[in-house]
């Protein structure tokens, strides 16, 4: 999610995409010098002497986005404790409108801005942090142009699309009314979506242990369900967390294709059996696959913690000579790769008593750069049993520090958390990436007992 500053930062963002497109089509050769700007209709000269040829794009309006408007709803339990940040989640209108103090000039602007706009239907994540980066760079630019680069546009969960806007003549007469400025030829624009989110800390309750939930897709191939076995050879536990490391055992019918069995890198495969795993490519073992089961090791040092998508794949081997062939697919069924805390969790005390301390864990699979990691803390009661029901545990969430830099090694397994204001005493430690949770450690009675940190 981004911050408050990702309305500026949008606009920024197509003004910048304006600007390169107008350079691009040379279009000084045609009308001469060109500006861009994003103000008020009020304030642009538009006297004689004064107007020039000018691209103006103002935000005249901001709508809630019905799409995300329920999502993380409600944000505070019965007791009023904050338990999530819901995005604050809006659309922008823009107005573009053309200037200019000679005939056609504002008609060939207009023109070129519209071309620009809809040829960019949605502002990719390159774009924004090239666009942003630049204006954080540049020398004697304002401090709130330079600050836009912490916006984290570029890093929310939904891309900004650019979409025209139909306004019929009422709708634009009320328009130039309300700027009360000399009309000029415009066209409409709509940015969705922007997410704003605050970073509050906020209570997570512990996991759930056991869900029975159950579904029965559909034949040829058909993915029934997604298991876990931490070892080769080991039983199948249907609720055994699925960690990196671990062998994925897809269950369902018609898995084994009746391709030829062929050798590759000194192991027996079927030929045109493939597994999709949220891009990777596995080719299992022969013998780990039966018409109703295959078994793969989640060993590909590409994956990363959270969802995931596996599907199964048979190949059609056709012409001559023969070559594979797109054939039959199963549904694509989803499965949470857990993120796993490898060894004890370290907390570094604050030399300074205001300064907040540091929380040092290492984590298995490695986090990618762009992925979003967020450490739990829960107050770990050694007699659950006295506690009270209006004095409930503690919990608390931090966000990994968003400058933490590890320059050319992402992916990253050791990971830093800045805490403070956590009340002294013992927590148990869980860390959620893209929103799958580290699994906690049960002791002979069923209770959560690892892994922990001592807070001082």
């Amino acid at each position: 999610m981004s911050t408050a500053l990702s309305i500026a930062s949008v606009t920024h963002v197509l003004m910048d995409l304006l600007n390169n497109g107008l350079i691009d089509q040379d279009i000084t050769n045609a009308i001469g010098n060109v500006t861009v700007t994003a103000l008020p209709p009020d304030r642009i000269d538009t006297t004689p002497t004064n107007e020039q040829s000018q691209l103006n794009l103002f935000m005249y309006q901001t709508t809630p986005n019905p799409g995300w408007s329920n999502v993380g709803l409600p944000s505070r339990d019965g007791q009023g404790e904050r338990r999530n940040n819901p995005p604050l989640a809006i659309d922008l209108h823009y107005l573009l409108t053309a200037y200019g103090a000679n005939d056609l000039h504002t008609d060939i602007l207009l023109g070129y801005g519209m071309q620009l706009l809809h040829e960019t239907p949605v502002l990719v994540r390159d774009a924004i942090r090239r666009s942003l980066t630049s204006a954080a760079a540049g020398g004697g630019l304002p401090d709130a142009l330079r600050a836009l680069a912490t916006s984290q546009l570029a890093e929310q969960v939904e891309q900004i699309k650019i979409t025209s806007e139909s306004l019929n003549t009422e709708e634009i007469s009320k328009l130039w009314t309300a700027f009360q400025a000399k009309f000029r030829p415009s066209s409409a624009y709509v940015a969705s979506v922007v997410l704003i989110e605050s970073n509050h800390s906020t209570k997570s309750a512990l996991p759930v242990r056991a869900r029975n939930i159950y579904a029965r897709p559909f034949r040829n191939p058909v993915i029934e369900k997604i298991m876990s076995q931490a070892t080769s050879g080991g039983p199948i536990i249907e609720d055994l967390p699925i960690l990196a490391g671990h062998n994925l055992v897809i269950t369902g019918k018609n898995l084994r294709s009746d391709g030829q069995l062929i050798i590759v890198d000194g192991v027996e495969v079927i030929d045109g059996l493939l597994v999709n795993v949220s891009g990777i490519e596995i080719k299992p073992a022969a013998v780990n696959v039966t018409d109703t089961q295959i078994i793969i090791p989640l060993t590909d040092e590409d994956l990363r913690a959270g969802i995931q998508g596996v599907q199964v794949t048979h190949s059609i081997p056709m012409g001559t000579p023969e070559v594979p062939h797109q054939g039959v697919e199963s549904n694509v069924k989803a499965f949470v790769l857990q993120p796993q805390i490898i060894g004890p969790v370290t907390v570094n005390v604050a030399a300074a008593v205001e300064a907040a301390d540091t929380v040092l864990l290492k984590v298995k699979p490695a986090v990618g750069e762009s992925q979003r990691v967020i450490l739990l803390l829960n107050e770990f009661d050694l007699n659950p049993s006295s506690s009270l029901v209006s004095d409930p545990p503690l919990s608390y969430s931090f966000k990994m520090s968003p400058d933490t830099d590890p320059g050319p090694t992402w992916p990253i397994e050791d990971l830093t958390f800045s805490v403070s204001n956590v009340l002294l005493g013992t927590y148990l430690v869980r860390v959620q990436v893209d929103g799958a949770e580290s699994p906690l450690g049960i002791d002979a009675d069923g209770k959560y007992n690892s892994p922990t940190a001592d807070i001082p």
